[in-house]
C-alpha cells in the first residue's frame, strides 16, 4: 500500500488522474443514492399501478376463464406479447398450464374473481425483465463513468506535461546545461507559457553570463601573464642595482595596469549579482573626484544646466567615468571635457576627445565585449575591450543608457545617460 501510495504521489499526473477517478466514482455514487431515494418516495405510485395491473388481468381472465381454448390462448398471447411467464392455477391452488420461460420469483399475483367468487389466479413473473431493465440503466453510467474517466486522463496529461518538462529543464540548468529550453507548443496557455517563457529567458541570460565570465577570465589571465613576466624581469634588473628609479618607475606602471583589470573583474562581479548599493549622489562632486583620480585638471568640467542629483551606485558610477576618461586618454588622443547635461529628468555624462572620431559603425560596437580597433597601438597599450562595455553596463544596471557619436569639431563624445533622481514632494 505504501508502495502504490509513494507512486501515485511522485507524479502530478498520476495524482490527477487517481482524483478524477475518485471524482468521477463519488458522483456515480451520489446519482446512485438519489435515483434510490426517488424510487423509494415513489413506491406507493408504484404499487398502485401493479394494483390496477392486477384488476385489468383478472378482468380479461375472468371473462374468458370458462373457455380453456380461448383462456389458454389469451394466456399465451400476453406471455408472447409481454415477454413475461404467465401460470394459471385454479381455486384449489392447482396449476392449470404455464407459458413462457421458466421462472423462478413471482412478480406479482392476480386474482380471477366473477361474480364475488374467486375462480382462480394469475401468476406473473417478468424476473428476467427486470435483470434486462436494470443492466440497460448500469451500463450507460458504467460507460460514461470509464470514458469520464478516460478523458480524464488526457486532461491529466495536458495540465502535467508543461510542468513536468519546466521541472527538467531546472534539473538541467542545475547540471549546467544552459542550453536546455522548454517548447511547450500547443500545450501552452496562461500561467504556465508566461512561465515557460520566463524560464527560458532566464536560462539563456543565466547561460550569456557563464559564457561572458569564462571568456573574461581566459582574457584577463591571458593578459595577466604578459605584466606579471615584465615585473618578473624589471625586478631581476633591479636586483642588480643599474638603473633602479628607472626600474621602479616601470614596475609602478605594472601594478596600475593589473589594478585596472582586478577593479573592472570587481565591477563586472557586482554587476553579476546585483549588489548595486543606491544612494543620492551629487554628479557635479563624482566627475571631479573621476577627474581628480584620472590626474586631469577640474577645468575639464562643463556643467549645462541646473544639476540634481541620481540615485546610483557611487563605486560603480566613478568606475564608469574612470574609464571613459581611460578610454579618452588611450583611444581618442585625450580628454578635452567631461560634459554634464540635464535632459528630460536625465544626467548625461559624457567625455569629448580630441581624436579621428568613430568609424561608420562603431558608435554601438565599441561597447561589445572585447571589441578593440583595429590597429596595433590598442593592443600594444594592453586594451581587452572590457572598459566600455562595462561602462555600458553599469550604465543598464542604474536604468540607463550609453551612446558615442562623432563630434562636428573632430573627436568623439562617448558618455552615459542615467535618471536623475525624483523631486522630493513638499
Amino acid at each position: 500500500m505504501n508502495r502504490l501510495s509513494c507512486y501515485v504521489r511522485a507524479r502530478l499526473q498520476r495524482r490527477l488522474f487517481v482524483w478524477f477517478g475518485v471524482a468521477i466514482l463519488l458522483s456515480g455514487v451520489i446519482f446512485s443514492l438519489v435515483t434510490f431515494v426517488f424510487s423509494a418516495s415513489s413506491g406507493s405510485g408504484w404499487s398502485q399501478e401493479i394494483n390496477r395491473a392486477r384488476v385489468f388481468v383478472g378482468g380479461r381472465f375472468a371473462d374468458v376463464w370458462d373457455k380453456p381454448e380461448a383462456r389458454e390462448s389469451l394466456a399465451r398471447a400476453v406471455a408472447h406479447d409481454l415477454e413475461v411467464t404467465i401460470t394459471l392455477v385454479d381455486s384449489q391452488g392447482q396449476i392449470l398450464s404455464a407459458h413462457g420461460k421458466p421462472c423462478h420469483r413471482t412478480s406479482f399475483e392476480a386474482p380471477v374473481v366473477q361474480a364475488d367468487r374467486s375462480l382462480g389466479s394469475i401468476l406473473i413473473c417478468a424476473e428476467r425483465t427486470r435483470h434486462i431493465v436494470a443492466f440497460r440503466w448500469f451500463a450507460p453510467l458504467l460507460a460514461a463513468g470509464i470514458l469520464l474517466w478516460a478523458l480524464s486522463g488526457m486532461v491529466a496529461r495536458r495540465l502535467s506535461r508543461p510542468l513536468e518538462d519546466l521541472a527538467q529543464m531546472a534539473v538541467d540548468i542545475g547540471r549546467g546545461k544552459y542550453d536546455s529550453r522548454v517548447r511547450v507548443g500547443r500545450h501552452g496557455h496562461g500561467e504556465v507559457l508566461l512561465l515557460a517563457d520566463a524560464m527560458n529567458d532566464m536560462a539563456a541570460r543565466i547561460g550569456r553570463q557563464m559564457t561572458d565570465q569564462r571568456e573574461l577570465l581566459a582574457a584577463v589571465s591571458h593578459e595577466m601573464r604578459t605584466p606579471l613576466g615584465r615585473i618578473r624581469i624589471l625586478t631581476e634588473l633591479a636586483r642588480d642595482g643599474v638603473n633602479i628609479d628607472k626600474y621602479l618607475d616601470d614596475l609602478d606602471r605594472e601594478v596600475v595596469e593589473m589594478d585596472a583589470l582586478v577593479g573592472d573583474l570587481l565591477a563586472s562581479s557586482r554587476l553579476d549579482f546585483t549588489a548595486l548599493s543606491k544612494e543620492l549622489v551629487d554628479p557635479v562632486d563624482a566627475a571631479r573626484r573621476a577627474l581628480e583620480r584620472a590626474g586631469l585638471s577640474k577645468d575639464k568640467l562643463v556643467v549645462h544646466g541646473e544639476m540634481r542629483e541620481c540615485l546610483a551606485d557611487p563605486t560603480l558610477l566613478l568606475r564608469a567615468l574612470a574609464n571613459l576618461l581611460d578610454n579618452a586618454k588611450k583611444h581618442g588622443g585625450g580628454v578635452l571635457a567631461l560634459r554634464l547635461t540635464t535632459q528630460n529628468d536625465e544626467i548625461a555624462f559624457e567625455v569629448e576627445d580630441g581624436g579621428r572620431g568613430l568609424a561608420p559603425g562603431e558608435e554601438k560596437r565599441i561597447f561589445e565585449p572585447f571589441y578593440r580597433r583595429p590597429d596595433e597601438k590598442a593592443r600594444e597599450q594592453g586594451s581587452l575591450g572590457l572598459g566600455l562595455s562595462l561602462v555600458s553596463r553599469i550604465a543598464e544596471a542604474h536604468g540607463g543608457r550609453a551612446r558615442a557619436e562623432n563630434r562636428q569639431e573632430g573627436g568623439a563624445r562617448v558618455g552615459i545617460v542615467i535618471p536623475a533622481a525624483p523631486i522630493a514632494e513638499e
